[in-house]
């Protein structure tokens, strides 16, 4: 298939994003002269410069448009580039703003689409870090630790069917077929449109062609805020669609219950501590693994950030089961 015979419309929702958007965007107008591309940049309101870099951008090159969205979320901001900016493109991109790309992304993505006949293309994603703690959270992301064994945190060079991965590639088509994203999920709206899709008999492949580079959130709290919504998301798919979750996504979910028996039974006797110390150890023995394999000490960090990441991911799982739970 020849990439440039397929038409494109590339969005890229944003928010506060001034240290990454001109870059980015740059990148993507050289990466795809040769594609049929619009490059949508839907701001959801963004305090900081990112608005007047976006029109600046849009003023100077054709195919870059400004859009402004004004529900602010990520899923909402591609609805609505679908909506209102689609003529006749047969497929859209979701491009991150806090990420990075080869630059052959889109037309692999292209090339991959028409040649497994698939009606949405996920890529691997590989967190890379600047700071000491970015670099942390990281290693403990792309670890097993962090992870848990998620497919899209590696592809092989082959691909494979998956029933979910981290989006970059769809078909219009299906996206419209079954109402695009779901405005009310603020996180884990990618998952949920993959069981839509899913349950309306459409595939999805993790292609091995390409990947994506993400950046990490560089200090805890932000990153603590960051899974504790990422939590309430999964549970809250889990409820509207009556999942079964995979066991290695609910291991966590026992995180905040076993600190809490230590701080509230831990005065009566030292084992209902044994719990929360144990998980404890295991993290930070495995942060302390990583430093050594690697030979940098930043990475013993990556024991405390994966520590953030449960404990929070867990929290958040027990307060949207209170949050939704009425609407199951």
């Amino acid at each position: 298939m020849n990439p440039q015979s397929s038409s494109v419309l590339i969005i890229i929702p944003c928010l506060n994003e001034e240290n990454y958007i001109g870059a980015l965007v740059e990148k993507l107008v050289a990466d795809t002269k040769d594609l049929s591309a619009r490059i949508i940049i839907a701001d959801g309101a963004s305090t900081d410069q990112t608005p007047e870099i976006a029109k600046a951008l849009a003023q100077k090159y054709e195919n870059v448009e400004y859009l402004h969205n004004q529900k602010r979320l990520q899923s909402a901001a591609i609805n609505l580039a679908v909506e209102t900016c689609a003529r006749d493109e047969a497929y859209l991109i979701r491009i991150d703003a806090h990420a990075d790309y080869p630059a052959d992304f889109c037309s692999k993505l292209l090339e991959e689409a028409e040649k497994m006949q698939a009606a949405s293309i996920v890529v691997s994603m590989q967190t890379e870090g600047n700071t000491p703690f970015q670099k942390a959270v990281a290693a403990a992301q792309n670890s097993k630790l962090g992870n848990g064994g998620s497919a899209h945190r590696s592809a092989g060079g082959q691909g494979s069917w998956v029933d979910h991965g981290h989006h970059a590639l769809m078909r219009i088509d299906a996206f419209k077929a079954v109402q695009g994203y779901d405005e009310s999920f603020s996180h884990n709206e990618d998952a949920e449109l993959d069981y839509r899709l899913h349950k309306e008999g459409h595939k999805i492949w993790l292609t091995g062609q390409t990947d994506m580079i993400y950046y990490p959130r560089s200090a805890p709290w932000p990153l603590f805020k960051q899974y504790y919504k990422f939590g309430q998301g999964r549970i809250r798919n889990i409820l509207k669609h009556k999942m079964c979750p995979r066991l290695r996504q609910m291991i966590p979910v026992g995180i905040a219950p076993v600190i809490i028996m230590g701080l509230v039974l831990g005065s009566l006797h030292g084992v209902f501590w044994l719990p929360a110390l144990f998980w404890s150890c295991v993290c930070l023995s495995y942060g302390a693994l990583l430093a050594l394999r690697a030979k940098d000490p930043v990475l013993g960090l990556s024991g405390p950030a994966a520590m953030i990441m449960h404990l929070a991911w867990s929290l958040g799982f027990w307060s949207g089961l209170l949050k939704y739970a009425g609407e199951a």
